[in-house]
Order: C-alpha cells, then structure tokens, then sequence
C-alpha cells in the first residue's frame, strides 16, 4: 500500500508542472484525495462491504466533484488532473499510467448487468470533457482529444478526435515510459478531407476551363453570377467555397 501510494505522488510530480513538492500534492490535489479514497472503497466493495464503500464513494464525491464507483478497477500510477466532474463507472477499468483530466467520464450505455463501462490500457492520455462510453477498449498509448465522444474501440497508438470520435492510427509508436501530453496536436480530419476534395476540385476545373463560371461581383463579397448557356447571368448566388490558403478560410466564401 506505501508503494502504491509513493507511486501516485510520484505520477503527479511527473505530469503536473505545477507541482512543486509532495506535501502540497498530498494537501492541496482532488484528483489524489479522489484516488486514495477509491482505492480504499475498493477494498471494501471486494470484501463485501459494499454499501460502506458507496458511502464513502458519494463522501469523496462531495468532497472533490469527483466520482468513482468502488467497483471500478484502478491501475498504478494513476493521475487526475483539476477532476472536477471526471465520472468512472461501476465496471470501468482504467491500466497503469493512465492520465485524466476534468470533465472526463467513463460512461455505460446499457440498463443490464455485467460489463458495461469502458476499459482503458495503459499510458491513455483522455482530454478535458471527454466522454468514453460502452463495453470498449481504448488501446495502449493512445490519446483522447478533449471534448471527444468515443463510442467505437480504439487500437493502440492512436489518436482520436471529435463527435462522434475519429480514430487516427499514429505513423510513429508513442514511447510506453512517456505520458502523450500533446494536447495541441489535434487532427481535423473532417476539415482535413474537405480541404483536399476542394483542392482537387479547384485544379480539375482549372483543367477543364470551368473555373471561370463564377464571377466575383466589383465589391468582392464573393457572390458571383452564374452564366447560362446564352451567356445571360442568372440570379445572383453564394460561390462556391474555395479551398483555404495555409489554414485561413476566405470570409468572402461565407458571407462575413
């Protein structure tokens, strides 16, 4: 129990910049008031004294704005970070080196018995607000982007992003003894493939000589008239939006 609780500070002093020292982590950190008290509502719920781990599950709940079942099933070197409103259901299990922060929950999406939470491998990186939800499995060393809704199982290595959660398998293994705090790296895979279907667009109608059909009208708000085939405009309409130039979409595009 002393070892596994010297590896929990540890884990802070690892992940966190901001602590400075073990005696403010053990005073001044939810997320490790949270753990401990899990860790010993644990023990209860496996010894049968289950209504008295519940008991002290709602206390630190109301203590720390964090909540986790005394069934749950929590590894080593386990880091919440703030916590506040993180959420860990009755048969969630979470592996060694997993980092959380505020906002996350580990959520079932069944009304039957048994199995019904996520399980998280080791070395996981989950965002702020993030929600995992269901009986899945989140691969070793992956990273869950903040705000993320993860309903599908994520292979190892991977990254995944947005509502509903896409799932992108890193180029490089993440090393195993590293947390992945590159929270800034965030794939916009739907922006992503509609920049490149735009792209491709905009050279084969430079291809086909189609490109000039709309014309941007003398105040250069991007709306264009359309020729039909007498060469007479029609009714002024929206062009069609171009492809944006190193990462900035055109206002004119959207009427702004």
């Amino acid at each position: 129990m002393l070892k596994t609780f010297r590896e929990d500070l540890n884990s802070v002093l690892e992940r966190d910049p901001a602590a400075r020292n073990k005696l403010e982590i053990v005073l001044l950190y939810p997320g490790l008031h949270a753990l401990w008290s899990h860790r010993f509502a644990h023990w209860l719920w496996k010894h049968n004294f289950k209504l008295l781990g519940r008991l002290i599950s709602q206390l630190t709940r109301w203590l720390t704005g964090i909540e986790i079942h005394p069934g749950a099933k929590i590894g080593h070197k386990f880091f919440i970070d703030h916590g506040m409103g993180v959420v860990i259901g009755e048969t969630a299990e979470v592996g060694d080196g997993v980092t959380l922060y505020h906002g996350v929950t580990l959520g079932g999406t069944s009304l039957e018995k048994g199995k019904r939470h996520p399980t998280i491998g080791n070395n996981v990186t989950i965002g702020a607000g993030a929600k995992v939800l269901g009986a899945i499995e989140i691969g070793a060393s992956s990273r869950i982007g903040a705000n993320a809704v993860v309903v599908r199982p994520v292979p190892e290595n991977s990254v995944v992003v947005g509502v509903p959660g896409q799932i992108v398998h890193r180029s490089h293994d993440q090393p195993v003894d590293q947390p992945d705090m590159n929270h800034g790296q965030m794939p916009d895979t739907i922006g992503a493939t509609l920049v490149a279907v735009l792209t491709r667009l905009e050279s084969l109608e430079k291809v086909m000589h189609l490109h000039p059909e709309l014309e941007m009208d003398a105040g250069g708000n991007g709306r264009g008239k359309r020729k039909n085939g007498n060469g007479h405009p029609h009714e002024e309409e929206p062009a069609l939006p171009h492809a944006p130039d190193h990462g900035v979409w055109r206002g004119e595009d959207f009427q702004i």
